[in-house]
């Protein structure tokens, strides 16, 4: 069974098993096709995280792809610049908007690197059969989607952030892949065919992802990024390594929770779980006031410490056995039991614009795979077909911050691939896009999943609420009553217009052998079954 938010992305995925493919090779020809079909996205030019276990092998690990500082960069190199932070958290507010949009936004991309290594370690069929789909896709035409449309036409001006046309204009091949003559972007139902990315896709196919990184395609990124004063070199291209790490593992109410360390977004799900398992959850009732209250305190909380403490482990050791210890849980436990308030302001975190994929083969091996462009940047190289990330708004132009700016360094990401078991046999896997929110909404469906015996598709599409910052979030299915009760606790509520709101997690429970797949209504995907 596979899951993610493009229908297309899933169909790709579905034909690698059939073939004979492992959870691995449906993963990557899943993600090749979302970057054709979802392009604001994820993609070639962008970066992610990946958790796998392989019963066979008896393998269990993280793999890292999430992208670096260009050498280039200085931590004072825009300090002048720095007028605000996005009022929403996700990056920072620069003259010019040098950290967004263009040459000088991107970071090394990380993702292909990834898939090489997660491909020559548990794939099987060859590299070049999990293009297919994709090539496809890019070389006769797909049709953009309501979500994707939503994306294109999104203006986040008022967080601080530039409108998606301005990406979508930003290069001569962005005008004429994404938008119609009158300068909007193209409309639900319109056909995009994408030549370039086809003709792009195909070389890394045959050449391997050495095109990218130290070929013809990694000439011609630096010789595009040096025409405009971009960061990028080849040597940051060239010195690219993913990291492989053991997953961060904790055990909630008997069962194994095992998430990516940082600078991943784990700890978050996983603090906000320690907390959570000193509470009676079901005893206060889903989506009560006082269960809000608990779980919105429990999330403020893991906020706060995810912005005081963590950041690439190589620039900040972060502290995981605190946060982690039975007596830390116990003492937030005590003060949310005591009805303290905990500020959090503002949090930082990545774009809401991601997407995920989980996946589960008939020999058990399980697959979940985060990934982004951060804030695209709108560059697209000429002739490639692809955009590039723009995740230099995510840095802290201040230093001395534990996501300031410094050349190799990777900023924290949300991004947390999940897997579940009982004893050393996987129950559930799980992946949301949603920036911020992705911790909020993966600990959402856990607790739905195990807490309250959802089945994931119930479990998905569950009314949920965030509190990332001091506001309380709510879904517009939350009743106005329940609302009301929640602001007598003296709390600021603000309703979402949106029915599914807050993160798109997607994932699959494998209870007894039976494979169940939920996808969040909010996207355009689905779980399939072969």
């Amino acid at each position: 069974m596979i899951t993610a938010p493009q229908p297309e992305a899933v169909e790709a995925g579905v034909c690698i098993l059939k073939a004979g493919g492992t959870a691995m090779d449906a993963v990557l020809a899943c993600a090749f096709t979302q970057g054709v079909v979802d392009p604001l996205m994820c993609g070639i030019g962008g970066l992610g995280s990946l958790q796998v276990f392989d019963p066979a092998s008896g393998s269990h690990e993280v793999i890292d792809g999430l992208s670096t500082c260009p050498g280039a960069c200085t931590a004072n190199m825009w300090i002048d610049m720095f007028e605000r932070e996005c009022t929403d958290g996700y990056g920072y507010v620069l003259k010019g908007n040098v950290n967004e949009l263009g040459h000088t936004a991107v970071t090394t991309p990380g993702i292909l690197r990834l898939f090489e290594a997660a491909h020559a370690g548990y794939g099987r069929l060859p590299w070049a059969e999990l293009f297919g789909p994709a090539i496809g896709f890019a070389s006769g035409g797909w049709m953009i989607r309501p979500h994707v449309s939503a994306m294109m036409n999104t203006n986040e001006v008022v967080y601080g952030r530039l409108p998606y046309v301005a990406k979508l204009a930003a290069t001569p091949d962005g005008v004429a892949l994404y938008l119609r003559p009158d300068g909007t972007p193209r409309r639900a139902g319109e056909t995009v065919v994408n030549r370039d990315l086809a003709a792009t896709l195909g070389a890394i196919a045959t050449e391997g992802v050495e095109t990218f990184y130290t070929g013809d395609l990694a000439r011609r990124i630096v010789a595009d990024m040096q025409a405009h004063g971009g960061l990028l070199s080849a040597a940051d291209l060239a010195g690219f390594r993913p990291r492989r790490h053991a997953p961060l593992e904790i055990v909630y109410r008997g069962r194994r929770i095992a998430t990516p360390p940082p600078p991943a977004g784990g700890i978050v799900v996983a603090e906000m779980l320690r907390i959570l398992e000193r509470f009676d959850l079901v005893a206060l009732g889903h989506n009560s006031p006082e269960y809000i209250r608990v779980v919105a305190e429990t999330m403020k909380i893991a906020g706060l410490d995810k912005e005081t403490h963590i950041g690439d482990p190589d620039f900040v050791t972060p502290p995981l056995a605190m946060l982690l210890a039975d007596a830390t849980a116990d003492a937030y436990a005590a003060r949310i039991r005591a009805g303290e308030k905990t500020s959090l302001p503002r949090v930082g975190g990545d774009s809401r614009h991601t997407t995920t994929i989980s996946c589960v083969d008939d020999r058990g091996m399980v697959v979940s795979l985060t990934h982004t462009l951060g804030v695209p940047s709108g560059v697209i190289v000429p002739g490639t077909g692809f955009m590039l990330n723009g995740a230099m708004n995510w840095y802290d132009p201040r230093p001395g911050r534990p996501g300031s700016i410094a050349p190799g360094k990777r900023r924290f990401s949300s991004m947390t691939p999940t897997l579940v078991f009982e004893g050393a046999t996987p129950v559930m896997t799980l992946g949301a896009p949603g920036g911020a929110w992705i911790g909020v909404a993966i600990l959402q469906t856990l607790l739905n999943v195990l807490d309250w015996g959802m089945t994931m598709q119930e479990a998905v599409m569950a009314p949920r609420f965030s509190a990332t910052t001091d506001v309380i979030d709510l879904s517009n299915r939350i009743p106005h009553a329940t609302e009301r009760a929640v602001q007598a606790m003296g709390y600021q509520t603000r309703r979402s217009p949106m029915s599914y709101p807050f993160a798109a997690p997607h994932g699959i429970t494998l209870w007894d052998g039976v494979l169940e797949g939920g996808a969040d209504p909010q996207r355009d995907g689905l779980a399939a079954g072969v």
